[in-house]
């Protein structure tokens, strides 16, 4: 980056302050616009994932991620998208970091989002179960308050823990009789 020289010395910072800002205002709409490759009607801010976007002194660009979960396929997919958009906006040194902490949550998934999924047909999580200590371990299914999208009706039926991706699971609607995706609450 560079500013503008100005006579009065007290301006330079501030020309710097407010280019900055621009500078930082285009990144994040850049990375505003990159989707989630296996929930596309969500972009990764509305699904929470990601987390910020900085400009280093070097002049780069850092958006930094946050998985879904361990191991999350998609990861690849969000960081090759995110350093082609921020490119295309015009930010030649564009970089992702994965935050691991502190770990995603379906909490973060925004109002927004949570209806852009439901318009697609598939259930929002519900708020993410709390805990503190180790997770237990349980063998039986997740108990889960799941409506289904294209009725509403609460009176579903789990087909599935696991759904189209790891992250959802599979319900079917015994009033419509539908199938549908669930986010699981995480």
């Amino acid at each position: 980056m560079t500013a503008t020289v100005h006579a009065e010395s007290s301006q330079e910072p501030l020309e710097r302050t407010l280019l900055e800002r621009t500078l930082l205002e285009r990144a994040w709409e850049a990375a505003g616009r990159v989707r989630d490759p296996e929930l596309p009607m969500l972009s990764l801010i509305d699904l929470g994932v990601l987390r910020d976007v900085q400009l280093e002194q070097d002049g780069a660009v850092v958006a930094a991620i946050t998985p879904t979960y361990s191991g999350c396929p998609a990861m690849a997919s969000m960081r090759d998208d995110l350093v082609r958009e921020l490119r295309t906006a015009g930010f030649t040194d564009a970089r992702v970091r994965v935050a691991l902490e502190p770990a995603w949550t379906t909490d973060w998934i925004t109002d927004r989002g949570r209806n852009a999924l439901a318009e697609a047909g598939i259930s929002p999580p519900g708020p993410a179960p709390r805990r503190s200590g180790p997770v237990p371990l349980s063998l039986l299914p997740t108990r889960r308050a799941v409506s289904c999208p294209q009725c509403g009706s609460p009176d579903v039926e789990l087909n599935s823990e696991f759904g189209s991706t790891a992250c959802k699971a599979m319900y079917r609607c015994r009033a419509c009789l539908e199938p549908f995706d669930h986010v699981k609450e995480i």
